[in-house]
């Protein structure tokens, strides 16, 4: 069976969950669900068959975990295990008589760099390990489920295309908000996955059917290749010490036919489903003909969280991260500064950009490593998209690699030679490319000639399989002092790119005043008139009032702005910047009457009576002067700049005990982002790297605190631990960066912790709270035995689970004392408990 081609017919139907059936054939505590392929190889085969009997077309092999992280000191090789998963999968399917095998990949159980310690050419290498077993047993499509991470998503991707030519499917986890752990969105992850040529996508585990109609909307809405769903049979408790789910066979399949109606291509089942929910789901598919997959025509670019389109609401791309012409960012980059490249990242998005652009090409430098650097380091602090601009093809494609999401690319051109090296990169990796309007001619004078060229980049594209809608056309800016008709050309080349072509169009707006007095003027009026001819796209800096203004006011002129709203939020209490130390004599007012020292300071001390002087609202001389260390302080944690902000502590440690620090800059910035987080201002990484911000500034104080008696000021203590037979520890490794930069003593026990390890632990620590993890089905029963033996053996002992099996009334009927959603909630627990 040609799977893609069938994929086109009908509605393809996969198998249900694995560790379901394993647990109901009596898998034991611990026992690693793959090692039943050698084991146990007559059940694996019958569970296979039983899918196939119910009218499966696919069948997954038993390998979710297998990989060189997971099997490894259990007696059995890595080889052996695959091996073994193919051999039970292929009889079930000569017995059956029909069914194709897929090789079904799960999380490393890892976070990838900077958030978590895998490098991500380390990921890909261990996806590659097994894609290629997996080839050699006879694998007919890859089946890449469960991410929780894009950017493990896009390893595993890029493993299963380099070393396999098999079809390629890929799922992931979305919680009912819509977002993925890391804050993927189901818009980013179609933009970046079909980047990557998948040959269908979708997701799967967490949700029940009906649960996850809203995801698979939002899927169906952006994809241009088949959808896949895969859902769990409802929410799971326990009973009896046996993991069930809330929804039946009958009641699932009525949910996944709402599924079917909406234009899913492909369903099955995920935890808690069996053999009878795909008899079921087989009777509400079968006859159903294959719907028509529309190719979807909107320009996105993304993040690992933010999905950008380019469209008829122009976008700004950030311009300053770019050292032509600008002294102190080429030094930066000599000196790897990354502080003050990762500040320009941030006052960018704080005043708009919805891009940032991303130029490292200094003479004399590595730039491949680091624009890769940058990269990484940018992506660590701000969830924005970028805009990879470099013109060296070894530099683009390191940089393409590991980016997270799916970039912009600056630049390809008209000649040969530009396209012939950058398309098939975009080919492989995806990206929306910007393309310049010249050619091996030159830049052509008039606009015939440069729509000319730009039609020749697009035709070139479709070659490689590249969409128009992934070519954004950069009609070229000619300075004006240089070229009097220099701006009409490039608005009419601007408007007949439109017309013509149907292409989205991208400028360079500050190359028109090039050589000319105040540039800000004809600037300013340039972007005007390109806003108005339709430009899409304006790399601009921001944060000139001029220009933002002059995009702003644009956005309520051309109806962008719903009852001016964006506009009179930034506008109605607008002052014009004033010169350095200047206050507005309101401003002042106002922080007299709410009392902020927070930002101020005051080196002189009188006894009796504080005055405003003395309680820092000015300095010797009678001035309002601000702190910098301590509003610098706030702002680092805030934003994730760990170097800074040891720096700022230190500076502060001056004039300032460890333990006001800490209780008016550290905390209160942490409890900022974490209300951020839960708002959904802010995403994982921004909140881990707050976290991690914290806990730099904390080891900078500890010493000054132990020197003084205070002994580092520490919380109380919490075991964290992922339990018996559980590898996957990224939620548990979340929450322990939280806990510790909160000033709590975190006992990390680990993964795959036996119950016995957790309470001699507690008990001999005398710890009063325990945090337990699973994310798989199979391990929850130890998770249900740990909490047992604690309440015998500890009972003075609180508990709180968390992981992606995990629900409120799951936790309960386990008899843990709090199910914690996610780390933050951990925190507050932690608080609550210990103080």
């Amino acid at each position: 069976m040609d799977i893609r081609r069938v994929m086109k017919e009908r509605i393809i139907l996969f198998d249900g969950a694995m560790g379901t059936m394993l647990q109901k054939a009596g898998i034991g505590l611990g026992e690693l669900p793959e090692s039943w392929n050698l084991l146990h190889p007559d059940t694996v085969v019958r569970i296979h068959k039983d899918y196939l009997d119910a009218g499966a077309d696919i069948i997954s092999t038993n390998t979710f975990g297998a990989n060189r992280l997971k099997i490894r000191g259990d007696g059995f090789t890595l080889n052996q295990v695959v091996r073994g998963a193919f051999n039970c999968a292929h009889k079930a399917v000569r017995q059956a008589g029909h069914g194709l095998v897929a090789l079904d990949l799960g999380p490393t159980g890892r976070l990838l760099k900077p958030m978590g310690d895998l490098d991500f050419e380390e990921a890909v290498s261990i996806y590659a390990e097994v894609v290629e077993l997996g080839v050699q047993n006879g694998a007919d499509a890859i089946l890449i489920e469960t991410m929780s991470d894009m950017h493990e998503l896009k390893a595993a991707v890029l493993a299963a295309k380099e070393h396999s030519s098999l079809p390629v499917f890929a799922t992931c986890v979305f919680d009912e908000s819509g977002k993925m752990l890391t804050g993927g969105t189901p818009k980013s992850v179609v933009a970046m996955l079909e980047g990557l040529h998948v040959d269908a996508l979708g997701t799967n585990c967490s949700l029940g059917p009906r649960q996850m109609l809203k995801a698979a909307r939002e899927l169906l809405r952006y994809a241009s290749v088949p959808v896949i769903c895969t859902p769990n049979a409802g929410l799971p408790r326990s009973e009896n010490g046996e993991t069930v789910y809330d929804v039946g066979p009958e009641e699932f399949a009525e949910d996944i036919a709402a599924l079917l109606d909406e234009g899913v291509s492909a369903v099955g089942g995920c935890c808690g489903t069996t053999p009878a929910h795909i008899r079921a789901v087989k009777k509400v598919a079968e006859g159903r003909k294959a719907p028509d997959i529309v190719q979807k025509q909107e320009t996105i670019v993304t993040s690992y969280a933010v999905a950008q389109t380019i469209g008829k609401r122009p976008v700004i791309v950030g311009e300053r991260i770019n050292p032509t012409g600008k002294k102190k960012m080429a030094q930066a980059l000599r000196d790897q500064n990354y502080s003050y490249i990762l500040d320009m990242a941030l006052e960018q998005q704080e005043k708009g950009a919805h891009i940032l652009d991303v130029n490292v090409g200094v003479p004399g430098t590595d730039e491949t490593s680091a624009l890769c650097e940058t990269i990484r380091q940018i992506q660590s602090i701000s969830e924005l998209p970028l805009q990879i601009d470099t013109s060296s093809i070894q530099a683009m494609e390191a940089a393409m690699r590991i980016y997270n999401g799916k970039p912009m690319v600056n630049s390809v051109s008209g000649k040969k030679e530009s396209m012939d090296a950058v398309f098939p990169l975009v080919k492989k990796y995806g990206g929306v490319v910007v393309a310049l309007a010249l050619d091996e001619n030159g830049i052509p004078d008039t606009s015939e000639g440069r729509v000319r060229v730009a039609g020749k980049i697009l035709e070139e594209a479709k070659k490689y399989g590249i969409p128009e809608k992934d070519i954004i056309i950069d009609c070229l800016c000619m300075t004006v002092s240089a070229d009097p008709r220099g701006a009409l050309v490039t608005l009419d080349t601007l408007k007949r790119a439109q017309e013509e072509l149907s292409a989205k169009t991208i400028l360079g707006v500050s190359n028109i005043s090039f050589g000319l007095p105040q540039r800000a003027f004809i600037n300013q009026t340039f972007f005007t008139m390109a806003l108005q001819k339709g430009l899409n796209a304006a790399i601009i800096n921001p944060c000139s009032e001029g220009m933002k203004g002059a995009y702003d006011a644009y956005l309520v002129l051309a109806a962008e702005d719903e009852n001016c709203g964006a506009y009179i939020s930034t506008y109605a209490d607008f002052k014009p910047a004033l010169p350095r130390g200047a206050v507005w004599e309101e401003d002042l007012r106002g922080i007299l009457k709410e009392g902020n020292t927070a930002a101020f300071d005051c080196h002189a001390v009188q006894a009796g009576k504080k005055t405003k002087k003395e309680q820092g609202y000015f300095n010797d001389s009678g001035e309002l002067t601000e702190n910098p260390d301590a509003a610098r302080l706030i702002q680092c944690i805030r934003k994730g700049l760990r170097e800074e902000a040891q720096k700022c502590a230190e500076g502060l440690l001056q004039s300032r005990e460890a333990l006001e620090i800490i209780n008016h800059c550290m905390i209160p910035a942490l409890n900022e982002v974490g209300k951020d987080f839960e708002y959904g201002k802010v995403f994982l990484p921004q909140l881990l790297m707050s976290a991690e911000a914290a806990r730099g500034v904390f080891a900078v104080l500890k010493e000054k605190m132990e020197a003084s008696g205070q002994g580092g000021n520490r919380r109380g203590s919490v075991i964290l631990a992922t339990v018996k037979g559980d590898i996957h520890d990224i939620g548990k490794n979340i929450v322990k960066v939280l806990l510790e930069s909160y000033r709590f003593d975190v006992i990390d026990l680990g993964r795959d912790v036996p119950p016995e390890t957790v309470v001699e632990t507690a008990v001999r620590r005398k710890v009063r709270l325990v945090g337990l993890s699973a994310l798989m089905t199979t391990t929850v029963a130890n998770m249900e035995e740990t909490i047992r033996q604690l309440h015998e053996k500890a009972p003075d002992v609180k508990i709180m689970v968390g992981g992606a099996v995990m629900t409120e009334s799951y936790a309960a009927s386990i008899h843990a004392d709090r199910y914690c959603k996610d780390a933050m909630a951990s925190v507050q627990y932690a608080e609550e408990v210990l103080g």
